[in-house]
Parts: structure tokens; C-alpha cells; sequence
């Protein structure tokens, strides 16, 4: 049986922000990213793709493991995008600098849309975001998951407002 050609994690930092972008691990290479994931200081694991392994040893660690998956290539669901970004902005606000770790299967799209839109969504600009990531990873996003990024607009989910609906505080500094 021949082995997968793994890449190495990518780091994407962004104000106190930080996350990491690294392959699905199976059972028989689960060890391995585990240490990874103590080297990061990985607080959360969010799976974007099939599941690959048995959750059991990276929870053991204290490490939460959260299953999105959406389709290869294609943008993520409103709902994925809500759920993702409510955990951006808990993550980041009890938790500043904690490491968040999304993963996928080919390493092309649906991990990379998601830290792009926790930048965005930090007042990266959608050009600037795009580009961060493909300084660490060449290509890194399909045509339509760039046009979905281009037409994405903030929602500053990672702000709180005041009693009278202010903006006031961001999460992120």
C-alpha cells in the first residue's frame, strides 16, 4: 500500500489569532499528529473533510475535536460559517494566541476558506488573506472558493456591541 505524501503543518497567525492548517491523520499516524498538536498548543481540532480516526486519544489530551465537513471545492454551508466564527471569537476571546487546528484530505480548499474567513472577519482585507495563506501554502484555493471570498462581506462576529448596538470591543488585538 503506498503512503500519502503528508505536508507539513502551516502555521497562519493574524493578531492574537493563530491557526493551523495540517492534513487528516488516520489511526496508524494518529500519535505523530498528536505531538503536533502539544507542540501548537492546539486547544480545538476542527475537521473539515470524512473522518479519518477515532477521536478518543486527541480528546484524552484535552483537545475538542469538532466535525464540519463540507463538499471539496465548494464554499462552506451559512451554517458552518456561523458555527465557525462563533468559535473564533469564544476561542480567541477567553483564549488569546490558543491555536485552533482545521484539517482536510487533498489540501487544497475547504481548510484554507475557513481561516480566510476568521481574517476577514479580523479586518484582514479578502486580497490580503488570500495571499497570507499562499506565502505558506502555493495555490491553496479553487475559483469558486475565491469568488466566494471575494463576494463575502464581514459580519465583525469577532466584535461585541453594547447595550445601545456599538461596536466596542473585538476579540482580536
Amino acid at each position: 500500500m503506498a503512503r500519502m505524501n503528508r505536508s507539513a503543518p502551516v502555521e497562519i497567525t493574524y493578531k492574537n489569532m493563530r491557526f493551523l492548517i495540517t492534513y487528516n491523520p488516520t489511526n496508524a499516524t494518529l500519535n505523530k499528529f498528536i505531538e503536533e498538536l502539544r507542540k501548537y498548543g492546539v486547544t480545538t481540532v476542527i475537521r473539515v473533510c470524512e473522518a479519518t480516526y477515532d477521536t478518543t486519544l486527541v480528546e484524552k489530551e484535552g483537545i475538542q475535536v469538532l466535525d464540519w465537513p463540507f463538499d471539496d471545492g465548494a464554499p462552506p454551508s451559512n451554517q458552518i460559517v456561523g458555527d465557525w466564527l462563533n468559535l473564533v471569537k469564544a476561542k480567541y476571546c477567553e483564549e488569546p494566541g490558543c491555536c485552533i487546528v482545521v484539517h482536510y484530505v487533498a489540501g487544497f480548499g475547504r481548510a484554507r476558506v475557513l481561516v480566510a474567513l476568521a481574517l476577514i472577519e479580523g479586518r484582514m482585507k479578502y486580497e490580503d488573506a488570500v495571499q497570507s495563506i499562499r506565502q505558506k501554502r502555493f495555490g491553496a484555493f479553487n475559483s469558486k472558493q475565491l469568488l466566494y471570498l471575494e463576494k463575502y462581506r464581514p459580519k465583525m462576529w469577532l466584535c461585541f456591541k453594547d447595550s445601545n448596538g456599538h461596536r466596542n470591543t473585538c476579540c482580536i488585538h
